[in-house]
């Protein structure tokens, strides 16, 4: 499904109003299959790769990948966009919609970095240690069993490469510098928040302020969830954001009956 042009990796699905994901600092394309498959009957789902290991050291940034994120959404003509994103991805999807607020009819969040994140650490002492990263992954979930060898093996590549290592944590800090509170009162759009109640990386506490500093924001949980609702509980993430969807007009009322 993956399609490379004009140097933009990305999937692409469906026909109708633009829904963009944006994946987070650790995420791939494959933690929204499920979301992906779901929503793209109703909607054109877009997902770019962002660049987090090929961008260009100074550009990698909050900033920088939302001004990646616009020249892919000028590269696919596409003039206004709903943005759902998980952990980076949705403060990048945050930081996005303040500056192009005309280029963004709402947003979804989950599990999103934009006021407080909790990450591994600002270095990694035990980078060698597999047991260590593992223990680590597993506590991005509220089930274990949900970072499968296959993570744990992709993470532990990533801290043990020195270059990756380095573009990860100037992301992290960039994620920092770039607090968004005193911005979030003026985002007057639509936002739905979905939030693992279990979240270890951005606390319930930060769902709950999110929905204090958005002007018009819907908070929405997930028990026995970690930071990752649409991986760990794919159906009741799809399930809450449809409903969503159509309780603020983005699936029409026909499709509720098709």
């Amino acid at each position: 499904m993956l399609k490379e042009e004009k140097g933009f990796k990305y999937i692409e699905k469906g026909e109708g109003t633009p829904l963009i994901i944006l994946h987070g600092l650790m995420g791939g394309l494959s933690n929204f299959d499920k979301v992906i498959n779901h929503f793209s009957k109703d909607f054109h789902v877009l997902m770019p790769e962002l660049p987090v290991y090929t961008f260009p050291l100074l550009k990698t940034s909050v900033k920088g990948f939302a001004k990646y994120l616009d020249d892919f959404l000028k590269f696919k003509k596409i003039d206004k966009a709903i943005l759902l994103g998980n952990s980076l991805g949705g403060h990048v999807a945050l930081y996005y919609a303040n500056k192009h607020p005309e280029k963004v009819e709402a947003i979804v969040l989950t599990g999103s970095s934009g006021l407080y994140e909790k990450g591994m650490g600002d270095t990694y002492p035990k980078r060698n240690n597999y047991e260590y990263i593992k223990k680590k992954a597993q506590e991005v979930f509220h089930d274990p069993k949900v970072a499968t060898k296959e993570l744990v093996d992709e993470i532990f590549r990533v801290v043990n490469d020195r270059m990756k290592v380095i573009r990860t944590l100037a992301l992290a800090k960039s994620a920092i510098r770039h607090n968004m509170a005193n911005e979030l009162p003026h985002m007057d759009l639509p936002v739905c928040l979905i939030w693992g109640k279990n979240d270890n990386v951005t606390p319930p506490e930060v769902a709950e302020e999110f929905k204090k500093l958005l002007p018009d924001a819907d908070l929405y949980w997930i028990d026995k969830c970690g930071h990752a609702p649409m991986m760990e509980h794919p159906e009741e993430f799809n399930r809450i954001l449809e409903e969503w969807f159509k309780k603020r007009g983005f699936i029409k009322k026909e499709k509720e009956n098709v």
